[in-house]
């Protein structure tokens, strides 16, 4: 069983192959580039050195979601596109699983943060029971505040992974559980992750095709909240003439 793993949900760019339980290789960048210009050649680069035909694979895992607009929408095209021209199912890997996974094994809550902006954050919260991810809390986006205050509620010490942590900092003194951060090879969207939970999704059935696949953005995008307050600036404008008129 192969799986390519895709991960353009945030700053970081990845892609990985899986081949049953070893990671066969993992192209990371974290550089100032658009996943646009970036993960199609480390793609091209992964299949060159390891000699890899794309006709191996048994399906193609993709960081669903939260995230990124635009780089969900990078990820979720290059998915469908390979899906279509290959004819392989596509699992949709939850993003914050997916960094969750990183911390495999590891004792007590994991919470991975993503800046989330306008002052909220996208997280969930998890842990594990032997090398089985359980989700104690799902997806969501939240006020940093609130994330803090559920995390109180559990009584554990808590590990943040994440490009989210930073705006927890700013009001972590609420936080009254010991806590602490992954280390830098550990905090940020793998691939090898996507790849190796979306190897366990495809051995369970929770697969898709690549028409069937959307991505999970738990919130309107900026331009949609945007015309939005246009569309209702509008009706009011149309209520009011219509009042002055009468």
């Amino acid at each position: 069983m192969k799986i390519l793993g895709l991960d353009s949900s945030g700053l970081v760019a990845s892609v990985a192959v899986v081949q049953d339980d070893l990671l066969l290789c993992e192209y990371t960048v974290n550089y100032r580039k658009t996943h646009s210009q970036t993960l199609l050649p480390m793609l091209d680069e992964l299949c060159r050195m390891t000699e890899l035909s794309l006709e191996e694979l048994s399906a193609i895992a993709v960081a669903a979601g939260p995230g990124s607009f635009t780089g969900l929408r990078i990820g979720s095209a290059t998915a469908k596109g390979l899906g279509l021209a290959l004819d392989k199912p596509l699992v949709a890997v939850p993003t914050l699983e997916a960094l969750a996974y990183n911390l495999c094994g590891m004792e007590g809550i994991i919470c991975p943060v993503m800046d989330a902006r306008r002052n909220q954050v996208y997280t969930g919260i998890y842990r594990f029971e032997g090398q089985q991810l359980v989700t104690v809390e799902d997806q969501m986006a939240v006020p940093a505040e609130e994330l803090l205050e559920k995390l109180n509620g559990y009584g554990e010490k808590v590990t943040f992974l994440g490009d989210g942590v930073p705006v927890l900092r700013e009001s972590i003194g609420l936080l009254k559980v010991p806590c602490t951060e992954a280390a830098p090879h550990q905090n940020r969207q793998r691939a090898g992750a996507v790849a190796a939970l979306g190897g366990k999704y495809f051995k369970e059935g929770r697969i898709q095709s690549a028409q069937e696949h959307r991505p999970e953005y738990l919130r309107v995008s900026q331009a949609e909240r945007e015309r939005k307050a246009r569309e209702e600036m509008k009706r009011e404008s149309e209520t009011e003439s219509t009042g002055e008129n009468q």
